[in-house]
């Protein structure tokens, strides 16, 4: 059960290793782009390659998709970035149902851990199986595997990397159901201690310059490439990907917000301390760009203050 480029790795992996896949579920197809053609997720595409049996229910309480579920005599339920499974779904299978979920739970319970985790600042996370509840994300782990967070990574460089590792747990897990040596660790850490990883909305991309550099700089990245850290400039949105921390010309100091700039190379925005040098940016209506081609396109004056932004 899986629909993004995320899950496709391991499903493919258990397809390399001979696992019998009865069934692949993915999200139903959807109008995408400009032209709003019918777009099949990444998952449905693997699993058309290697000509798999598709289900893509609209309703998973439907009777007539249960039925259809349960006659397929599963032995075991893969979940990978799908949905919140109904428990007529989940305790179908005599082996369990499990999840692979981005990080090291219990923490980062939620939607968005990749995302979270580099917001944080957190220099490690990592991939957990378990075995799916009722309650989200809280299930008995199997097995962990641990991630470094480089300090340049953004939320796309370590999804890249934990799509790859994540497989390679998958096929562990699998393998340790199969043959009895999974373990079930219950998740006991204090509800107070847990950090959560909610979804991710408009209003959590918005950028205040009247923070720390290096808070702006963790919520640039932890947003970097999707959906995007965003500013407003001259009352229209300014979606920044890339910044890096920077001494500001000649001691010059700036005031959270103000721009400076050789209008040729170099972008500069104050926050409350230092200031961040914007490597990577796309205004809106235009496409994204490094620095110096839109500087190039775009006229700024030093001492601007970016704009409240528009929400």
């Amino acid at each position: 059960m899986g629909t993004p480029h995320f899950a496709v790795p391991s499903l493919n992996i258990l397809v390399e290793n001979g696992y019998d896949i009865v069934a692949v579920l993915t999200a139903p197809d959807r109008p995408a782009g400009r032209g709003q053609k019918i777009r099949y997720s990444p998952v449905k595409e693997y699993a058309l390659e290697k000509g798999l049996n598709i289900l893509q229910p609209t309703n998973l309480k439907n009777k007539d998709f249960l039925a259809e579920l349960a006659s397929l005599e599963a032995d075991l339920q893969v979940v990978v970035a799908f949905r919140m499974l109904p428990a007529l779904v989940f305790e179908m299978p005599p082996k369990g149902c499990i999840n692979l979920h981005g990080s090291l739970l219990p923490q980062y319970r939620g939607a968005a851990p990749i995302n979270w985790a580099v917001i944080n600042g957190e220099t490690e996370t990592g991939v957990t199986t378990f075995f799916i509840e009722q309650k989200i994300d809280t299930g008995e782990i199997i097995y962990q595997e641990k991630i470094p967070i480089h300090p340049t990574d953004n939320a796309g460089d370590l999804h890249d990397r934990m799509m790859q590792i994540g497989a390679e747990v998958i096929l562990k897990t699998v393998q340790g159901i199969e043959n009895g040596t999974a373990p079930r660790i219950p998740q006991t850490l204090p509800e107070g201690a847990i950090k959560k990883a909610p979804k991710i909305y408009k209003s959590t991309c918005e950028i205040n310059w009247e923070q720390a550099a290096e808070v702006i700089y963790n919520h640039i990245r932890g947003l970097s490439p999707y959906p995007a850290a965003f500013t407003t400039l001259n009352n229209k949105k300014l979606k920044l990907f890339a910044t890096n921390i920077v001494e500001e010309q000649n001691g010059k100091v700036l005031a959270p917000g103000e721009l400076n700039t050789d209008g040729k190379s170099w972008l500069h925005i104050g926050t409350c301390d230092q200031a961040l040098a914007i490597t990577d940016l796309q205004l809106e209506s235009k496409k994204r760009m490094r620095i110096a081609d839109f500087l190039r396109g775009y006229k700024i004056e030093s001492g601007t203050i970016i704009n409240p932004p528009v929400i």
